[in-house]
């Protein structure tokens, strides 16, 4: 029987020799609207196994799952992890503070969330600095480690949720559909109404700018 993706990443964090391991990333971070949410995952190999292991089959990079997987996998989580964090930076801080700044905050957040009991702590792709929990920076960690994949899997359904119900609020954007990020009918909205409440104000964006400013800009 083939090795499955979700066994692969678990493979991963089994070989550190923990047996509480956590895992940190992030969604939205290249978002024009909408907060960055930053989720942690805690699992405890000592009891992950058997029914309780066998949902985290399916587990992947969260960018490489369909919705629907990411939430079957979301409830899977949220029944074996042995804990979730999560962490809600909204656009007004984001401006404040800068996108670097925040995600790192929101980072070390969650790892200090986690740890203790955590004895291997893993982030996806950044180091934190000295402020942090003792952790491993992973490049592409979310193809690589399980607690690091399900920390995408929990920050990008939560605020997939968080935008779609923003759709309601906002209806002229279409956020339900491209969840704040930039495409050509959402850069046409902002034109065409002006930035809402939870668009980052701080984003060079070309839409930001008056439509004859932006169209010499593209043609430069």
């Amino acid at each position: 029987m083939p090795v499955t993706t979700g066994q692969k990443l678990l493979r991963f964090d089994r070989k550190l020799g923990a047996r509480f391991v956590a895992g940190a990333d992030e969604a939205g971070r290249g978002s024009l609207a909408g907060p960055l949410v930053v989720a942690g995952v805690l699992l405890d190999y000592a009891r992950l196994r058997d029914q309780r292991v066998r949902p985290l089959a399916l587990l992947n990079d969260s960018k490489q799952l369909t919705p629907a997987r990411r939430e079957l996998l979301l409830r899977a989580l949220l029944g074996c992890a042995e804990r979730v964090v999560v962490r809600v930076i909204p656009p007004s801080e984001i401006d404040r503070k800068g996108l670097h700044r925040s995600n790192l905050a929101g980072l070390r957040s969650a790892l200090a969330a986690l740890s203790p009991p955590a004895e291997a702590c893993l982030v996806d792709g950044f180091r934190l600095g000295p402020t942090a929990p003792r952790h491993t920076a992973v490049v592409d960690g979310d193809e690589k480690s399980a607690a690091i994949a399900a920390a995408s899997v929990v920050a990008k359904v939560v605020r997939d949720r968080y935008m779609r119900r923003a759709d309601a609020l906002y209806p002229a954007f279409g956020f339900s559909s491209h969840v704040g990020y930039i495409t050509p009918a959402h850069s046409a909205a902002v034109r065409r109404c002006g930035p809402s409440e939870i668009h980052r104000r701080s984003f060079q964006a070309l839409c930001y700018e008056p439509t004859e400013n932006a169209a010499a800009s593209s043609a430069a």
